[in-house]
């Protein structure tokens, strides 16, 4: 044997634990978005969208806004609970608000929206199987599943940048360096001179690429700790080195990867 074993009831509530865990991390990431989400409410409100294709409650800013709100209630509810039922109910509601909110024209195109939808999938199948698979076996699937949805979603944004333009440095240079406010970004332009920084940022997109890239393919053949670990090393450095915001896209994330922390290491 390798250490003590695990008591029986910390075998019962790992699931539970990994679920958790989730639910407030994208509940921090709807947090996180509130103050852009006020702004992008209002700027609707001044300027309705206008788009013949959609129905009118797809581009209503009040469904909008009421959809955010029980989005954010139900994650909180999800995570607060005790009772299986209210589980899946609060993780189903979280799922449908968050599907709305991918399709609605006020927000579709926000990626906070799209990776929570993802961890709400995953909720939503892992509070359904709580009651019904042992907890072991549930732990592993849902580790494993987590991981290939985080390499999923890296792999999504590295063959995004797989442009010349981002290969030499130059998109990201435009979008960052020149004179983005942000901490790594002003300290690069008052250390280094123009050559120097347009240098740097060819090897800052280059090793942007090559790590999503690794990762989106590689990520979710890793036993399940070092995954983790992994996962939220680089999904935390991606918000550390780019911009502090990015928090409400990867936080959700971040909670999907740590169920991998909860799987339990294997007696030798």
């Amino acid at each position: 044997m390798s250490g003590a074993e695990p008591s029986t009831f910390e075998l019962a509530s790992r699931p539970v634990q990994a679920y958790r865990i989730a639910q407030w991390a994208t509940l921090a990431a709807l947090v996180w978005k509130i103050g852009a989400f006020t702004s992008m409410y209002q700027c609707y409100v001044r300027i309705p969208l206008d788009q013949e294709f959609f129905p009118a409650a797809f581009e209503s800013p009040a469904v909008l806004l009421i959809t955010y709100v029980v989005c954010v209630i139900c994650f909180g509810t999800a995570a607060l609970t005790a009772n299986s039922r209210r589980r899946i109910l609060a993780s189903t509601g979280s799922l449908f608000t968050l599907s709305i909110l991918c399709i609605h024209q006020g927000s579709h195109n926000d990626m906070t929206f799209a990776t929570a939808w993802w961890t709400s999938l995953w909720s939503v199948w892992v509070a359904s199987r709580i009651p019904l698979d042992t907890s072991e076996s549930l732990i592993r699937k849902a580790a494993f599943v987590s991981r290939c949805v985080v390499s999923m979603i890296l792999l999504g944004g590295a063959v995004g940048k797989w442009t010349t333009e981002y290969w030499s440095g130059q998109a990201l240079y435009e979008i960052y360096f020149v004179d983005r406010d942000f901490w790594i970004f002003n300290l690069l332009r008052d250390n280094l001179d123009a050559e120097s920084l347009r240098t740097f940022a060819t090897f800052y997109s280059r090793k942007v690429i090559v790590v999503e890239s690794v990762c989106g393919f590689g990520l979710w053949l890793l036993p399940a700790r070092w995954a983790a670990g992994v996962a939220i090393f680089v999904l935390t450095s991606i918000a550390l080195f780019s911009n502090f915001y990015l928090f409400s896209v990867l936080l959700s994330l971040i909670g999907l990867a740590a169920s991998g922390f909860f799987v339990i290491r294997r007696a030798v």
